[in-house]
């Protein structure tokens, strides 16, 4: 396993490949502010970072990752466009249930805000490392978190309803249990049953919320009860399309064949973005489409996704990516740019090359 110092080096020869590519060097603190990394992610993220306390500067993290503080800068004063790149060490709390992995490792990455053509950014990003990581022959996956988007954006149901599937396309056995509940394969709960039948009328009241928020909140029960459900061929549909895997070259034509209108404009972006990758290089037959990847990584990521991961499965992926536009207009306070990046785990690359 490479040492610290096998690592260190490693980052700072992908960095220096990063600035040859056009970025600008930056170098995020290490302490960032619990604020608004809990505020991007939900407490969850405490499970996966340490946390601290500063008696001035109030809860803090330690970096778990880049991208984060990366456009919040960007944000506050980068110009348009622009390309960054960064080299250190981000840490992680490891679940004791997983393998045993590093809690402290290097990354270095890139990123590019470019509102001109986000197709074209993306497919730069990934031909950049792709070209990096060619000699420790990787398999390559890519995705787009947003074929699901738009598909749960085109049911004909409440959006209450299409707004809960959207929260939780990250979290696939959630998603997968509210469909089976809109579409009526799941009975709705007695105690719900009997919450909007009014058997609890005259519960003593407990709790911190309004009678203005329970009321607003059992309203939107009822408006769920009265609606009508989800039809199975619309289920099977979503079903199939989170199933889809195949060729890189072959995905637009087996995404027409699903029948989902609201995907045309996805699969025209996606068509784009495969002449982009094709232009540089990168031979689609040989590169693996997944419609479900990026369904399991940070949440920011709304479209392009990609991994390259080594053959042996108790290893991490070697390097992930893709894109956050949704990030940018969250964090940018009414502004926003189209962006996207990746990070490579210097220390396993150096591993994989002293096994050439």
């Amino acid at each position: 396993m490479a040492d610290k110092a096998q690592s260190r080096a490693m980052a700072a020869r992908l960095l220096q490949a990063f600035l040859s590519a056009g970025a600008q060097e930056v170098t995020p603190d290490i302490l960032q502010p619990a604020e608004a990394l809990l505020d991007l992610y939900g407490e969850d993220i405490r499970a996966r970072a340490y946390v601290t306390a500063d008696p001035l500067r109030g809860e803090m993290m330690l970096r778990p990752d880049f991208t984060l503080p990366v456009v919040q800068a960007h944000m506050t004063n980068g110009a348009d466009p622009a390309r960054y790149a960064y080299a250190g060490e981000v840490f992680r709390r490891q679940d004791h249930r997983g393998p045993a992995r590093s809690n402290e490792y290097f990354q270095a990455g890139f990123e590019i805000f470019d509102r001109a053509d986000p197709q074209a950014a993306d497919a730069e990003v990934f031909a950049l490392f792709a070209g990096l990581l060619a000699n420790v022959n990787l398999s390559a996956t890519i995705g787009d978190m947003g074929l699901l988007r738009a598909a749960v954006d085109g049911l004909d149901t409440l959006p209450a309803r299409k707004a809960a599937l959207a929260r939780h396309i990250w979290r696939p056995k959630r998603f997968q249990h509210l469909l089976a509940r809109y579409s009526g394969q799941i009975a709705v709960p007695k105690s719900r049953v009997d919450l909007l039948n009014g058997a609890r009328s005259d519960a003593p009241w407990i709790g911190l919320r309004q009678a203005s928020e329970m009321a607003a909140r059992i309203a939107a029960l009822q408006a769920d009860a009265a609606a009508p459900p989800l039809p199975i061929t619309s289920v099977k549909a979503l079903n199939a399309l989170a199933a889809l895997r195949c060729p890189a070259s072959d995905a637009p034509a087996q995404l027409r064949a699903l029948n989902i209108a609201s995907l045309d404009p996805a699969i025209i972006r996606l068509e784009h973005r495969l002449n982009a990758l094709a232009t540089r290089g990168i031979d689609l037959s040989a590169l693996q489409f997944d419609a479900s990847h990026g369904r399991s990584t940070m949440e920011y990521y709304d479209g392009f996704v990609f991994t390259f991961t080594a053959a042996d499965p108790a290893l991490p992926p070697v390097a992930t990516g893709g894109r956050y536009d949704a990030l940018t207009r969250h964090l940018g306070q009414g502004r926003e740019i189209p962006a996207v990046g990746g990070v490579i785990r210097a220390g396993l690359l150096a591993d994989l090359e002293a096994q050439i």
